[in-house]
């Protein structure tokens, strides 16, 4: 076991008009469509004494390249994973033993137009698509899965059939 501190993150579980929600495949990652995974929600890191929910904001207009969102819900408690043995040491620049999060449902207040993975010089993402809120645990890397089935319960509520945005 690591000695290795965890990473303060936000995510965010982005809904669009119909209860769906946002996935963006890593870029230069292979096999994002196999059982790997590959395909993850918006994250980042927390800047120092930034509140979360600015945070959340920040990465997502980082990542995806709009701020057009508004927070509608949060998971109630921070989440943690660990880094596979093999990341250890080289993911999140070696310095972290995996990442401890604090999760947000937002609802997309723009247009898929609006979406602009290419406005980082260095995109995280190559590809994005919108899914029911139940598929996205079988997207995701394996380490990651485990949180991407509590926040696939936990925003239940607001996914399409159980409460869809309008």
């Amino acid at each position: 076991m690591t000695t290795l501190p965890y990473r303060p993150n936000v995510g965010a579980v982005l809904f669009n008009r119909d209860g769906l929600i946002f996935v963006a495949r890593r870029a230069h990652f292979p096999n994002a469509e196999g059982p790997a995974g590959g395909w993850q929600l918006p994250q980042g890191g927390i800047d120092d004494d930034e509140d979360p929910r600015t945070a959340v904001l920040r990465e997502l207009e980082e990542e995806i390249g709009t701020g057009r969102a508004e927070i509608i819900g949060e998971h109630p408690d921070w989440l943690t994973y660990d880094l596979p043995d093999h990341l250890i040491g080289v993911a999140l620049h070696g310095r972290y033993r995996g990442q401890r999060q604090r999760w947000y449902a937002l609802r997309f207040t723009g247009e898929d137009s609006d979406i602009r993975l290419d406005l980082d010089p260095h995109p995280e993402f190559d590809a994005w698509r919108w899914v029911a809120l139940d598929r996205l645990p079988a997207l995701a890397v394996d380490f990651k899965r485990p949180i991407y089935e509590v926040l696939t319960r936990s925003f239940a509520p607001f996914a399409a059939g159980q409460g869809a945005l309008g």
